[in-house]
């Protein structure tokens, strides 16, 4: 039985990401991600100031006047949700943790996904993986899916990003649209990025909570890495090391900036403190722009 607090928070999710898509993301998805290609759809007579090139030479031959072929836009796909359920995702400070903003995220995804009749299924991991679900249409899925991901709790503690995107690249035999949700607090991951980079359409979705950039001030903090259970008691007040940890923070963050755009992977960041809509709409405009 699934617990009433999650039903409604399912149903509350529901709703609100699909006033989102319905209003801002709907059409947006379409052009952001174009269907695999063209296929032939029929053929039809010619007629002055068509294209040549797609005169269809069996038919015209057959009936002796022209006539060219049409395609259409092979608009179905897959979409793979891959989110990362590791421990440091239920860190935030403010009114939600970073796996609520992904599942959040998600949502928005799939339900533009199913409004465009492409197909969703999810790869839930950790230090291995948790969860799967294969792809399918519908909006009873797409429910099947959050349902998913509030419920499916997590029996490692770590991050293999590697393990996961691994394990996509195995499960899918078509290019297909891959999200990857995570805070990316995991190393020697950049090989498989390229790999399932090169057989698929890959979108980070980077996941980051405002105090993990700059610590506040708070004078003596214990401090308990969610991953590995270390602890360690940090002076806050102390100026010399908010600024060591701040300069740590944006050296790690501009190491993933940059193997991001070397490899040509579209990323877009999110914080918790901050609204995931802007963002998202860049990316969608970025993306439609470019096709």
């Amino acid at each position: 039985m699934i617990p009433k607090e999650i039903l409604k928070k399912i149903r509350k999710l529901e709703i609100q990401t699909k006033g989102i898509v319905n209003s801002l993301f709907g059409g947006e998805y379409q052009s952001a991600f174009k269907g695999r290609g063209m296929e032939f759809f029929e053929v039809r007579a010619y007629t002055y100031g068509d294209d040549i090139r797609q005169i269809d030479w069996n038919v015209t031959a057959r009936t002796g006047d022209p006539f060219i072929k049409i395609f259409e836009e092979e608009r179905e796909q897959t979409l793979m949700l891959c989110i990362d359920i590791s421990q440091s995702g239920t860190f935030g400070t403010h009114e939600q943790s970073k796996m609520d903003l992904a599942i959040e995220i998600c949502a928005v995804l799939a339900f533009s996904a199913i409004k465009n009749s492409d197909k969703v299924g999810l790869v839930l991991f950790s230090d291995h993986i948790e969860k799967v679900v294969p792809p399918k249409k519908g909006r009873t899925h797409v429910l099947r899916l959050i349902r998913e991901m509030y419920t499916t709790k997590p029996t490692g503690k770590g991050t293999d990003i590697a393990d996961g995107l691994s394990y996509i690249n195995r499960l899918l035999d078509r290019r297909a649209i891959v999200v990857l949700a995570s805070d990316f607090q995991d190393k020697d991951f950049d090989k498989q990025l390229r790999i399932t980079n090169q057989k698929h359409d890959l979108v980070s979705i980077i996941i980051n909570d405002q105090y993990e950039d700059e610590l506040p001030e708070l004078g003596l903090v214990k401090m308990r890495d969610a991953e590995t259970g270390a602890e360690k008691i940090i002076d806050t007040s102390s100026t010399k090391v908010r600024k060591a940890y701040k300069i740590n923070r944006m050296k790690q963050k501009a190491y993933l900036q940059e193997m991001m755009l070397k490899m040509k992977i579209d990323a877009v960041e999110v914080k918790t403190n901050e609204s995931y809509v802007k963002p998202l709409m860049n990316f969608f405009q970025r993306r439609g722009s470019r096709y």
